[in-house]
């Protein structure tokens, strides 16, 4: 039996952190996808928001963030009667926002994930935590970042949810070191 991470607890978890979560990503589109749902997920478990990516991803055009940047008053209406998604009126102005900011980080710099991945120097942090307890919720490089987007007027985007991203996107690997996880992504980042 394989040994995973602790919190890979049901089959969604468990497919989530087997085969995406800690993989180095950089693909702009998955990584604005990362910034809504990380966004969206503040305050709540991200089991509730795997649960409704699909809807999500109906919702927010496949997250194309030209498209998503383009909404207005309807788009905020529908969106809000969406119940397969989290109707928080700031999470869904936050996604649309987001997006202008998105699109004008990368016309700044070619791409989304050359600014990102700016923070760890380009190259995945790879940890050894030996329980899941000892992750921290943010690192200064975390911190850092979100001053940064902060300072380019993106909104949901505090040090935990920049963590949070950052652990998505496969810029830190913090994998347990028991879990089977761990020494794949190690390889991987390593091989880039």
């Amino acid at each position: 039996m394989k040994k995973r991470c602790e919190w890979a607890t049901d089959d969604l978890l468990k497919k989530y952190h087997d085969t995406e979560w800690g993989v180095p990503l950089y693909n702009d589109r998955n990584l604005f996808e990362f910034l809504i749902l990380d966004g969206a997920q503040a305050g709540l478990s991200w089991s509730t928001i795997l649960k409704k990516r699909d809807a999500y991803r109906n919702a927010f055009d496949r997250f194309n963030p030209k498209k998503v940047a383009q909404y207005g008053p309807a788009d905020m209406r529908r969106l809000l009667k969406n119940d397969g998604i989290v109707r928080n009126r700031q999470k869904i102005e936050s996604a649309v926002n987001n997006a202008r900011r998105f699109l004008e980080v990368k016309s700044e710099f070619g791409s989304f994930h050359e600014y990102i991945w700016r923070f760890v120097g380009h190259k995945t942090i790879t940890n050894r935590y030996s329980h899941w307890k000892n992750i921290p919720a943010y690192t200064n490089e975390s911190c850092n970042m979100s001053k940064d987007l902060k300072s380019r007027g993106f909104s949901f985007v505090g040090p935990t949810i920049c963590y949070a991203i950052m652990q998505s996107a496969g810029m830190v690997n913090d994998h347990v070191t028991s879990c089977f996880r761990h020494m794949q992504i190690t390889h991987m980042s390593h091989n880039d």
